[in-house]
């Protein structure tokens, strides 16, 4: 007995004397491979970046949202102070794009904090979710003076638990949840046909008045609200993409239903749909058919007119985000399972977008209701060699326009980096 006690001793020294020596990722480097500078934003292993199309900037453009084990933090973009606002295990919503408040949901209750005096007021109390059902908020308007979420009435029978509401929100170890799940293909496909009785509703931030203004037994999901009109929600009917009609709009007060983009060829997809910052635009990953051909395509809510950019399938990204000015965009690549798999890298890109005129020539016959066509010069900003794509990047652009911000795993526990859009000096000599 005691020498079973001196080896176990023995064998916890070396774990723990292990877990001391595992080094820390860089705090700063050059991208060997592009010339670019990285920088490590935060410092708790498990640390992660919102999901792409969560706002997580304050509106004065100062702060970085971020999930931290066991909470939430905000990230100081100029002096690179972290500061821990809010503790506990919570799905986070976004940052406001008015006040810059901190939405959250625990315990039922969306709660709102001020990232500057951590101040916390209680928003609203969620309803009861019907027996066997669920319901959730995800999206905050954008004078915040609305919420919107869905419920969901049953579940697939002998379906497990499901995912975290919140795919970015730490998991009892304090890691950030994995977007790419063991068997989360055929979950999605026992759940769209499951046609479970949904309802899409709105709830007052000043009143907690809900108000349903769409049922469906289609999978509603995905729901963001513009960042400019306060009235109009975006939002998909989950499953496989091949299998739905996925990109839609509505207003909050129901009327305004429209589908962005009908499929026109067997195995067509589209989906990862996302607000442009102007509010005008809605844009989202497209492939015609499937792993064959890629665009990320455009709708805009004014006029209709839509324009697709096209891109090779190694440069295909999981997702993709648009710069404020709406001149850039940035990609975080595809692992060995995606759906450019053995084609496409794993890199964080930045695309400058190109039009030739002689593609879209006012001359041309019926030009005016064509489609618009471009293409992306591409650009390599961050090797993610090492990184698993199970846990997938998610980039943003910062509020300068200098950044791109994404989550990585490529050291090991999960960090939020930032990469340069400039080249380092030391490359331009």
């Amino acid at each position: 007995m005691k020498l079973f006690k001196s080896l176990v001793i023995i064998v916890f020294c070396f774990v723990s004397l292990g877990a001391q020596q595992q080094p820390e990722p860089p705090r700063e480097w050059i991208d060997p491979d592009t010339g670019h500078r990285v920088i490590r934003l935060s410092n708790e292993p498990g640390s992660a970046s919102l999901y792409f199309h969560q706002n997580p900037y304050t509106p004065d453009g100062k702060k970085l949202l971020i999930t931290v084990p066991n909470g939430l933090a905000t990230v100081d973009l100029q002096t690179r102070a972290i500061e821990r606002i809010v503790d506990g295990r919570v799905n986070v919503i976004i940052a406001g794009h008015k006040t810059g408040s901190i939405y959250y949901v625990k315990a039922g209750t969306v709660y709102a904090t001020d990232p500057n005096t951590r101040q916390t007021r209680e928003v609203a109390k969620l309803p009861a979710a019907p027996e066997g059902g669920s319901i959730g908020v995800n999206t905050v308007n954008a004078d915040e003076t609305l919420l919107a979420g869905t419920i969901t009435e049953g579940r697939v029978p002998n379906e497990p638990p499901s995912q975290p509401a919140d795919r970015n929100a730490p998991n009892s170890r304090g890691q950030a949840g994995a977007d790419n799940y063991p068997g989360k293909e055929s979950m999605m496909e026992r759940r769209l046909a499951a046609h479970l009785p949904m309802q899409l509703f709105t709830l007052s931030t000043k009143t907690g008045e809900m108000k349903v203004i769409l049922r469906s037994t289609d999978w509603l999901n995905h729901l963001q609200f513009s960042p400019t009109d306060p009235n109009m929600l975006l939002f998909c009917h989950e499953g496989p993409w091949h299998k739905v009609e996925r990109t839609w709009i509505i207003r909050t007060d129901g009327t305004g239903l429209t589908k962005l983009h009908t499929r026109t060829m067997n195995m067509e997809i589209e989906g990862h749909e996302f607000w442009g910052a102007d509010g005008k635009h809605v844009w989202y990953d497209l492939q015609t058919p499937k792993s064959q051909v890629f665009w990320l395509a455009s709708y805009e809510l004014e006029t209709g007119q839509r324009m697709w950019y096209n891109l090779p399938i190694q440069e295909w990204s999981v997702h993709f985000n648009v710069s404020p000015d709406g001149k850039l965009f940035a990609g975080d690549g595809g692992g060995p399972n995606s759906v450019a798999a053995g084609h496409n890298g794993q890199w964080i890109y930045l695309f400058r977008p190109r039009v030739r005129k002689d593609w879209n020539s006012p001359d041309l016959p019926d030009s005016a209701k064509m489609i618009k066509t471009g293409y992306f010069e591409t650009e390599k900003l961050v090797s993610l060699s090492k990184h698993d794509y199970r846990l997938e990047p998610n980039v943003t652009f910062s509020p300068d326009m200098k950044w791109i911000v994404f989550r990585s795993n490529m050291f090991g526990p999960t960090q939020v980096f930032a990469v340069e859009i400039a080249k380092a000096e030391t490359t331009k000599r």
